[in-house]
């Protein structure tokens, strides 16, 4: 999917690529994987607001340490389901890693039910999907099983110490 770097409030770079960020009343919304390839815009002119900036700031504190729990203010829209997904996600500590199963039995919940809440996060990395995996494999990432989709959450937990 080729995506416009001007539906983006900054484009910042990632070890495997880039990352789009979009921004709504002073609170990141989004964060979308975007594949390897040059974008259209500098990733300075991208980076204009004090978010972004804190954004980026963090994201490299955790590509260097994959500890670094984030602090920025998020906007989560969703379903009330779909939120408590998400929240649960965030005490998943970095170089852990839990089943669909096993997180849906702590939520009360079924494990497809919290695979589509995991598909639709709009802040992986952030709120951390990766750490959710299959019983006997990696499972899917970010509502894909190609070939992007899986290396990338290979590498963040590879990057975690989980792999």
């Amino acid at each position: 999917m080729t995506t416009a770097a001007h539906e983006y409030d900054a484009i910042l770079p990632a070890p495997f690529g880039a990352l789009g960020v979009r921004i709504a009343a002073g609170r990141l919304t989004r964060l979308e994987f975007l594949p390897p390839a040059p974008p259209s815009r500098s990733d300075a002119q991208g980076v204009i607001r004090q978010l972004a900036a804190q954004l980026a700031a963090q994201l490299a504190a955790y590509f260097i340490n994959p500890a670094h729990r984030f602090d920025l203010p998020l906007e989560l829209i969703g379903t009330p389901f779909r939120r408590r997904v998400w929240q649960a996600l965030l005490d998943i500590p970095a170089g852990h890693t839990v089943t669909y199963g096993e997180l849906a039995r702590r939520l009360g919940s079924g494990a497809r039910a919290v695979g589509q809440a995991l598909g639709d996060n709009p802040l992986p990395i952030i709120i951390p999907c990766h750490r959710v995996v299959a019983t006997h494999g990696l499972g899917g990432f970010n509502h894909r099983h190609n070939g992007f989709s899986t290396d990338l959450k290979r590498w963040l937990l590879r990057h975690e110490g989980v792999l």
